[in-house]
């Protein structure tokens, strides 16, 4: 532990090996009991870690156990900024000690601002957007201008989720709620060295939160207004023995009202029977005037186990429920150029404002159709359960680490799958299933050179099956199941990964450390698709299963990768770090199991199979702490390059999705960070960002819009396919400009009772939704106003909270695109242009919460 100490002295100028040997070991657990306190290892070099932090702030060893680890004063009583510890380069850190640009949000601000699911970190975060999507990965999450499309299920995001240390690729985890937070750590740029595969825009890192020292029971009930929405939350956290502690955590709600409003009527429509000539008449009620009336079940058992100060070993075992009524529940027209009403709906404005316009499935066609529910109702359900066991060994200049992972989702769903009207329903099971064993080592020598190496192998599993039918057609003669399918589609991925990094770590001077490190990686995708189910009037544009050639479409890929990951980092003073990186990072190639194989198509293989993503470049950055801990200011320019971007689109000729890598584009953007908390006004915290982002393709020939034409650019005709250059031009949901500003304020009214209070605002100038350039599409620049005030007792057993979202009720929209089956002649002079649908977002919601501490 002197080893350590003495390191960590030369390293930041802060003498703390008194405070080392003075502080007393942990059992298990945190360094404190106050409310919402973060995990802490136990180990040797993790004691070392969160010690340092109470040291930079003048805070004595003997007060340690009274105080939370993320910062050194109680804010409501001293004044000056917390330190977060993080943990973004796979060891505890101060976030202003840290060569990357991270924004560390705590689980206090991630209680008071009801920061519990990934869409409303995405709502508090400048840069950063999530789009939900009703089908394909689930959703988009963009960061810095770069994601990926939603409309394939086989495309990883670009943004990874990261959860305990564990990768999570799929789009879908948004419809896991996340709550008992230590805290969420946003990465920005390429992570490829701590994080592996699949992080070329950056991660966004949950950790939950562990047992602690003493026991600890909270409940918590709310309800939101505007949604009709109850909650409720119970946590025990429950010392066992002296070195065991467990931590149970559940959360429950139900909505009765809902988000959006479905305007939409009953219609009826007739089928024509293939096998007969006949038509038959149909009735397709409009589906849930409120929704999503969402329920959700979550739940987290957390075991930690500490016998001594080498061994921290921990179990999670999570699990989660989330059904809505209607999928595609957010789809809300936004610009209809020909007429300003919808095409297919001509009743239906095209002016967002949280509405939409959807049908249930007819209910004689819902009773036997695959997965659609007996009542016709439109739907969403989301299941899935995870284990997690890690493992910290510290010897005395080693610290060894394993993490071990199995997850599940399943996701079931049935949609008016055109979103504008009733004329395409689909239904959809999806699961994944994921097993990995990552082994770390990390060393501590008293000397200027360390190293990490670490090993990982993944294992996953994906199955896809779904549904599709037209309006007006069937076939008598088929299975009562098939007879109102137009096609059926079934996929399988297998999956193998097996990775190795490592990094040295050389501390050049007491002030300047150098870091190099690679990551390889070595992947096999072995895929089959195919359309089980074909309507006989349909067989001359879908391949069924039985067609002789290409009924079965396989993809066997093999990827390889290095990443090399570069720093240097000076810190000429105690309150300041500067630092350059460069940085290198992966994005798997794989399989599209959700598109279609058509029979028109040259190339039914090459239409789902696509190559890895890669994303390089630099960053330079300051922080620094000021004005005797009063002032953080942090200051990053970045400029990286993505090349083979993964490309998902619809070709109308061929009625088929096509998955391809094309082109490449560019990031690059200032960041600013501000933070004041004056110890002249304690309780008093100033926060906000400003960034600027230039996120551009640089070489990128796309597939034009529906309805693009001649004049409008789509100009160019590359294998039959309307093509423009959108070289030049802004990637999708890439603002120029984002800032967030908040204030917040803490005070004791008496010696029993304290009150707090914060206003946060997030600004984003406008952008385009689509990856296409479809100007009509342009989300103009918009504020969102949240805020939030709270009354309890000073030792906090109790409190009361009125939070508040969205309060100006902005309708805005984070992806979007042309509407199915509107648009035409692309390509052409005569060329008129489709309707856009948007991928919106939640409208304002006041929430009134309880919360007691036993």
């Amino acid at each position: 532990m002197a080893k350590t100490a003495l390191r960590m002295d030369l390293i930041y100028g802060t003498s703390i090996v008194a405070a080392m040997m003075a502080a007393p070991t942990a059992a298990y657990g945190q360094t404190s009991a106050a409310p919402a306190p973060e995990p802490q290892t136990g180990s040797a070099a993790s004691q070392a870690s969160h010690i340092l932090t109470a040291s930079v702030l003048a805070q004595s060893a003997a007060d340690t156990p009274q105080v939370p680890e993320t910062s050194s004063r109680d804010p409501a009583q001293a004044g000056g900024v917390q330190t977060i510890v993080v943990t973004a380069r796979r060891r505890e850190e101060s976030v202003q000690s840290i060569p990357v640009s991270v924004q560390a949000i705590t689980a206090e601000e991630i209680q008071q601002r009801d920061l519990t699911s990934l869409e409303k970190i995405a709502a508090a975060t400048p840069n950063f957007t999530i789009a939900r999507a009703s089908n394909g990965a689930g959703a988009q999450l963009t960061l810095r201008g770069i994601g990926s499309s939603a409309t394939s299920i086989g495309i990883e995001q670009s943004v990874a989720i990261v959860v305990d240390s564990v990768y999570y690729g799929q789009g879908r985890i948004i419809n896991e709620g996340f709550f008992d937070l230590a805290r969420v750590e946003v990465l920005k740029g390429p992570q490829s060295l701590f994080f592996g595969k699949n992080a070329t825009a950056g991660v966004i890192s949950l950790t939950t939160a562990d047992p602690g020292l003493d026991p600890e029971y909270i409940g918590r009930v709310g309800y939101e207004f505007a949604a009709e929405r109850a909650y409720a939350e119970a946590i025990v956290s429950q010392p066992l023995t002296d070195t065991l502690g467990v931590r149970v955590a559940v959360r429950g709600s139900r909505m009765w009202g809902g988000y959006y409003t479905n305007q939409q009527q009953t219609i009826s429509y007739p089928t024509l029977d293939v096998a007969t000539g006949n038509t038959n008449p149909h009735s397709a009620a409009a589906a849930a005037t409120d929704q999503p009336q969402e329920r959700e079940l979550i739940g987290r058992i957390t075991l930690k186990y500490e016998p001594d100060d080498r061994l921290t070993a921990r179990l999670k075992v999570s699990g989660s429920y989330n059904r809505t009524v209607g999928n595609g529940w957010n789809y809300a027209a936004i610009n209809c150029p020909t007429t300003g009403q919808t095409t297919n709906a001509p009743n239906y404005p095209c002016t967002g404002n949280f509405v939409t316009h959807q049908n249930d499935f007819p209910l004689d066609i819902a009773k036997d159709y695959p997965f659609a529910r007996d009542d016709g109702g439109l739907y969403n359900t989301y299941k899935s359960w995870a284990a997690t066991g890690s493992l910290d060994y510290a010897l005395d200049d080693v610290t060894i680490s394993s993490i071990t992972n199995y997850n599940w989702n399943n996701n079931k769903f049935a949609c008016d799958c055109d979103f504008l009207s009733a004329g395409v329903w689909a239904t959809e099971n999806a699961s994944y299933h994921a097993f990995s064993q990552e082994l770390r080592v990390l060393t501590d020598f008293d000397s200027p050179v360390n190293l990490m190496v670490g090993g990982l192998y993944q294992k996953t599993r994906r199955d896809f099956f779904q549904a599709v039918m037209f309006a007006n057609l069937e076939d008598s003669s088929a299975a009562p199941a098939n007879r109102y399918v137009a096609y059926s589609k079934e996929s399988r991925t297998d999956g193998e990964t097996l990775s190795g990094y490592g990094q040295l770590m050389w501390q050049i001077t007491p002030t300047l450390e150098a870091t190099g490190g690679v990551r390889y990686i070595h992947e096999t995708k072995d895929s089959n698709f195919t359309q089980p189910y074909v309507n006989a009037g349909l067989q001359g544009l879908f391949l069924p299963a039985s067609a002789a050639v290409n009924g079965t479409i396989f993809g066997d890929q093999t990827f390889n990768d290095w990443s090399p990951d570069f720093t240097l980092r000076w810190r000429p003073t105690d309150d300041v770090m500067l630092y350059g990186a460069y940085r290198v990072a992966y994005k798997s190639g794989g399989f599209s199991n959700s598109a279609i194989n058509s029979a028109l198509s040259p190339d039914p293989e090459g239409d789902l199979t696509f190559n890895p993503e890669k994303g390089k470049g630099y960053e330079i950055g300051i922080k620094s702490t000021l004005v005797d801990n009063q002032l953080q200011a942090n200051l990053t320019y970045y400029n990286y390059k993505y090349t083979d971007l993964q490309v998902d689109f619809f070709n109308s000729a061929i009625f088929a999705y096509i998955t391809y890598n094309a082109g490449s584009a560019r990031s690059e953007g200032v960041e600013l960070e501000l933070e004041y908390a004056p110890y002249s006004i304690p309780g008093l915290r100033l926060r906000g960002n400003l960034n600027y982002n230039k996120a551009r393709y640089e070489d990128f020939i796309a597939p034009c819009y529906g309805g693009q034409s001649i004049a409008a650019g789509c100009s160019l005709n590359i294998g039959g396919v309307p093509s423009q250059d959108l070289s030049g031009v802004a990637t999708a949901v890439a603002p120029k400009w984002t800032g967030t500003a908040g204030i917040a304020y803490e005070t004791e009214l008496s010696s029993n009772l304290k009150l707090g209070t914060n206003i946060d605002m997030r600004y984003s100038g406008s952008y385009i939704a689509s990856s296409f350039g479809d100007p009509g599409t342009t989300q103009s620049s918009y504020a969102v106003l949240d805020a939030g005030i709270r009354i309890g007792s000073a030792d906090d057993r109790w409190q009361l909270a009125l939070i508040g979202k969205n309060l100006t009720n902005k309708f805005y929209f984070t992806g979007g695109g042309t509407a199915p089956s509107t648009g035409s002649g692309t390509g052409t002079a005569a060329a008129v242009p489709g309707d856009n649908i948007g991928y919106g977002t939640f409208p304002r919601t006041v929430s009134l919460q309880g919360t007691v501490r036993f």
